[in-house]
């Protein structure tokens, strides 16, 4: 792209919009598509692509923007649930994660589908298979780190130590597991 690069565009696109971004690019590299990835991207594909491959992405990156959606939608008319761990909270109807310095932290989309994974199975091991099926509705390839990744900027928000976790601690030859006990409490609307 002339003038700038696709990551920079992501980024300031990510500071806005929670709007799905796949990114098409030359650079293959797995630096290049851990950046696109931290950047705020959903997906990444390097050329030359197989255009079914491509097609199918989309519809999957889709299909997740429209469940979320909709299930937005529906629990703004009917009931809310608030997630609580370790004085953390997550309102679902808002998408707001709030610290518990009681400050309001920023999730894009997808981190916020990782943290609802978690949060709906806590203390059970999910493999990175898993986590990918459930997130992103797709099988994850020989290489595939998005997941790896996803956990790394999650850790990053709610994490003391992101270093050293305590909430989301890797199973080593399992996965991720979310350790802290967690809370439901419906609100009705």
């Amino acid at each position: 792209m002339p003038g700038e690069d696709g990551f920079t565009v992501c980024q300031k696109i990510r500071k806005t919009s929670d709007i799905p971004i796949i990114m098409l690019t030359a650079n293959g590299e797995d630096m290049d598509r851990i950046i696109g990835l931290e950047m705020g991207a959903d997906d990444y594909l390097p050329k030359p692509f197989n255009p079914r491959e491509l097609v199918a992405r989309i519809k999957a990156v889709l299909r997740r923007t429209a469940e979320t959606k909709n299930s937005h939608k529906e629990e703004m008319h009917i009931d809310t649930e608030i997630y609580t761990f370790v004085n953390w909270k997550l309102d679902t109807a808002t998408r707001v994660l709030m610290s518990p310095d009681d400050l309001e932290i920023s999730i894009t989309a997808g981190e916020y589908t990782l943290l609802m994974t978690f949060l709906e199975r806590p203390k059970r091991v999910l493999s990175r298979d898993q986590l990918l099926e459930i997130t992103h509705n797709r099988q994850a390839g020989p290489f595939d780190r998005s997941i790896d990744i996803q956990v790394s900027r999650l850790r990053q928000k709610i994490e003391d130590d992101p270093k050293n976790p305590k909430l989301i601690t890797t199973v080593r030859g399992g996965g991720y597991m979310f350790t802290a006990p967690v809370k439901k409490r419906v609100q009705h609307g």
